[in-house]
């Protein structure tokens, strides 16, 4: 490499890439994982509180709608490690990691409504006015920014051509 000339990338292999970019995956469904079972715990609860029962059938269904993607984001952000322990020593990484990147991504487009949809019955029940939409669909706005605008937008600004082919 030249004096002038700036390195970029990695010199690795298919295999060092692929452990690389798992342990950077794992790293990545820690987070998400432990929000989304403490907000699954959570709303597991709520039907054995005694004020469920006065819930207005619409928010009882707002409520079971939220469980049951509560459940199904849980599922996918766990699903990563089944499929590591399911695949481990088959030679099989490279491919694991693509299907464990979209199984997370999933789980994190999930745990977006599941807690759009708290977001939506805890405020219902807090307050009756009209503005509760606006508020919820503010804070949609806001995760949407942080979790996919920003991520996309610096994607894109830091991504050259040569770069497509080696995204992690």
């Amino acid at each position: 490499m030249t004096q002038g000339a700036t390195r970029r990338g990695r010199d690795e292999t298919e295999e060092e890439r692929a452990d690389r970019m798992w342990g950077e995956l794992i790293q990545e469904v820690r987070v998400a994982q432990t929000g989304v079972q403490i907000l699954f715990g959570f709303l597991l609860t709520v039907v054995f509180q005694p004020k469920y029962v006065q819930l207005a059938t619409v928010d009882q269904v707002i409520y079971i709608v939220t469980v049951v993607l509560g459940a199904c984001a849980t599922g996918a952000l766990i699903g990563p490690v089944s499929l590591h322990r399911l695949v481990s020593g088959r030679r099989v990484k490279p491919q694991a990691v693509r299907l464990a990147s979209r199984l997370t991504f999933v789980g994190l487009v999930l745990l977006l409504a599941t807690m759009t949809s708290a977001l939506l019955l805890i405020l219902r029940v807090a307050t009756h006015d009209s503005y509760v939409p606006f508020l919820v669909a503010a804070v949609v706005a806001w995760y949407l920014v942080c979790w996919f605008g920003l991520p996309l937008w610096a994607r894109r600004r830091h991504t050259t051509r040569s770069d497509d082919g080696h995204r992690s």
